[in-house]
């Protein structure tokens, strides 16, 4: 119970609470679009996310599983038309990239592959590929050429 209560108290106050809020939901934004390609995250999709996000945070369970939270609180809001569609959420990752130039070099087009196994269907396959191409696009735009790593990893 008390774990719930500090997910909740966390999630309605991260921005103040969490330190580099705006890199852990940036990291969730981009895993969201990979992992929620197909309209929903699936068991396999859980699977890989999890593992991601102990990579990234070797050593903060917490910030994993708060990364965790995130990507399915976005996810969420996509589902349920929540004020966030999966266009809006492109938008941002693209705001958020030439707004702060160093989010690109946290994705990992390698960890983000990882995801198409989960795919089942050809056109959610072609859908997956083409957020790859402009998550690439992005890094190649706004990167600096050098994959710098933040906090433990890059997503």
């Amino acid at each position: 119970m008390l774990k719930r209560f500090r997910r909740r108290v966390l999630k309605m106050f991260r921005e103040f609470l969490v330190y580099h809020s705006s890199s852990l939901e940036f990291r969730a934004k981009v895993l969201t679009l990979v992992a929620a390609s197909d309209h929903k995250i699936s068991e396999c999709d859980e699977k890989i996310l999890v593992k991601v996000a102990h990579q990234i945070y070797q050593n903060n369970r917490y910030r994993a599983e708060l990364l965790i939270d995130t990507v399915h609180e976005y996810d969420t809001k996509i589902r349920t038309d929540n004020g966030l569609d999966f266009e809006h959420l492109i938008m941002q990752v693209e705001k958020d990239s030439q707004t702060t130039k160093r989010y690109v070099d946290k994705i990992d087009i390698d960890v983000l592959n990882e995801f198409a196994d989960c795919l089942e269907c050809e056109e959610d396959k072609i859908f997956h590929k083409r957020i790859i191409e402009f998550l690439e696009g992005l890094k190649s735009e706004h990167g600096k050429g050098e994959n710098a790593k933040g906090e433990n990893g890059t997503v």
